[in-house]
């Protein structure tokens, strides 16, 4: 590598800390932007949809927060399942710190937390960053 083609090996280590440094910087500024929350959201809001939920139409509640890098990651995620499931199930993401008393109704200890209710009842429930096919399998056990 000391050929003059590249890169020596005594700048490998000063290399790497620049990169490590340029992806820190960018989670600290993506980060920096909140997570929509889904438009009606509130705590009034979501009890509805929990109570008109069916076997048919199954409702899913994300519960996340802006500062919890899971949630962060897994956020898009939830809201183009939601574009797809739309007319079959209602997938709904709520911001624990703007509804606290939901999470503490729910029992939700951990983010994200993955809750559905199908007939007014919670049928699953799954802690932690999961995959869409994770998502579909807990509104069809």
């Amino acid at each position: 590598m000391a050929d003059g083609t590249g890169m020596k090996l005594s700048q490998l280590p000063l290399f790497g800390a620049a990169l490590l440094l340029a992806g820190m910087a960018w989670m600290v500024l993506d980060m920096s932007r909140p997570m929509p929350t889904t438009p009606g959201a509130s705590s009034r809001g979501v009890v509805a949809a929990i109570a008109r939920s069916s076997a048919a139409r199954p409702v899913m509640v994300e519960f996340y927060a802006d500062w919890c890098g899971p949630c962060r990651v897994v956020g898009p995620v939830v809201e183009e399942f939601a574009r797809e499931m739309a007319g079959r199930a209602e997938v709904l993401r709520v911001n624990v710190d703007e509804c606290p008393e939901l999470a503490r109704e729910h029992g939700v200890r951990g983010i994200p937390a993955f809750v559905v209710f199908k007939n007014g009842r919670e049928t699953a429930r799954q802690v932690g960053g999961i995959p869409k096919s994770e998502m579909r399998r807990l509104l069809n056990p």
